[in-house]
């Protein structure tokens, strides 16, 4: 059984729901607000506001949030992306209603206590200099600071020391005010309950809010003129990490699954990837060598990330350059694009198996596209797409006017 049943509150609240046969129930908000909608004067204010409707509402404190889940076995959590808010909750299914309840009052009445967002300012500094102290992963912030400059997707999730520090109630409940409307609202169940159960508690807890007539629309980034372009960090770091990218085609876009498939063939998490093959097992240049395509709602970036000695950067670098220059030039033979696909497949029916991200994937389908279609139904998209296809895709995003790149060097 994996059903799945949609439907929309009068304000504006989206609702879906996979029937499944578990006894686990997995349920949540997805929010359409995340750091591109912040102010200059906002970074990381999203994710401070993630952290902290936590530490109370009006009926309940920060203890009795986290019991209410945790004591009962369950596990509840949530993230920020640059466009996404998401909290979340996996729990027996017989606590449903109250697991519904309680994440519904985190995201409609949270009161920032100064006593309690004071402490969590503290965890959220403690987190930033985490991330600083991984340079695999700041790379990534980095990166899209330079892709996307003079943007709200060039400032980094977490935010800075200074701008957290600055944060007060009442900005939080400025920007939960703007951002946190019922239009971009996704309530997401999965479970063996019926869809009427999941509606009828969804109204009683998002019903409340009403329609945001006036509600800001998300200011767009839109087609912007990408330039060629090199940055260099010298930093304490052991091994040189370098990102070599560029735009790509946003969620939505006719050709993003080929985007998709082309990535997984070029340096996707498989062991036979064409970079993973080519700089670590002929040449034992790196450990870790991958490639991405991040679709947002109307942009995105493919990027190609590896971290090796010093003195072997710029051959992985070359490396590199000559893959993506051989996806541009030489079509995939049918056997090549019928194993690319085969893998994919294969791919899609694992991650499928995984029932947190199914529920994750399911209410972010939802939030952009109004519907959530099956990894079936989506895979037979994929095995119509052709060798010329993946061959223009590449021609696209690989052009060498669609290229930055940036790296941090060992300092000498």
């Amino acid at each position: 059984m994996n059903d799945i049943f949609y439907d929309i509150l009068p304000n504006g609240v989206q609702i879906v729901h996979r029937k499944t046969l578990s006894e686990v129930a997995y349920i949540g908000v997805m929010v359409g607000a995340g750091t591109r909608d912040e102010g200059l004067h906002e970074s990381g204010l999203a994710h401070y506001i993630e952290h902290c409707v936590f530490k109370g509402t009006e009926k309940r404190s920060a203890r009795s949030i986290i019991n209410q889940i945790e004591g009962i076995g369950g596990e509840i959590n949530a993230y920020t992306t640059k466009e996404e808010t998401t909290f979340y909750a996996a729990t027996p299914v017989d606590r449903f209603r109250h697991t519904l309840h309680l994440i519904a009052d985190i995201v409609l009445h949270p009161t920032f206590p100064d006593k309690e967002t004071n402490k969590e300012k503290q965890v959220i500094l403690d987190e930033i200099e985490s991330y600083n102290d991984s340079p695999d992963e700041l790379i990534y912030d980095e990166f899209e600071n330079m892709l996307f400059a003079g943007t709200p997707l060039a400032q980094p999730i977490l935010g800075t020391r200074k701008s957290v520090l600055s944060f007060t109630t009442e900005q939080a409940h400025a920007f939960m005010q703007r951002c946190y409307n019922p239009q971009r609202m996704v309530v997401f169940s999965q479970s063996c309950l019926p869809m009427a159960t999941v509606v009828k508690e969804a109204e009683q807890c998002f019903s409340v809010i009403p329609y945001n007539i006036g509600a800001q629309a998300r200011a767009k980034v839109g087609d912007r003129q990408q330039a060629t372009g090199e940055r260099i960090i010298h930093k304490n770091v052991h091994q040189s990490h370098v990102i070599i990218g560029g735009l790509a085609y946003p969620l939505g876009h006719e050709q993003q699954l080929t985007g998709f498939l082309l990535n997984n063939i070029l340096g996707g998490g498989s062991l036979n990837s064409r970079l993973n093959l080519s700089l670590r097992e002929k040449r034992g240049l790196v450990y870790t060598v991958e490639s991405n395509y991040t679709p947002l709602s109307d942009t995105g970036y493919w990027s190609v990330y590896f971290a090796c000695d010093e003195q072997d950067r710029e051959q992985c670098t070359e490396l590199v350059e000559k893959e993506l220059k051989k996806l541009c030039t030489e079509p995939l033979t049918d056997s090549q694009l019928t194993k690319a696909k085969k893998q994919i497949r294969g791919q899609m029916a694992i991650a499928a198996e995984n029932e947190e991200n199914n529920a994750l994937t399911m209410a972010k389908q939802m939030l952009y596209f109004g519907k959530s279609p099956s990894w079936k139904e989506t895979y037979q998209k994929i095995e119509k797409i052709g060798k010329m296809q993946l061959l223009d895709c590449a021609n696209i995003f690989f052009d060498s006017k669609n290229k930055k790149k940036f790296a941090y060097i060992k300092k000498k």
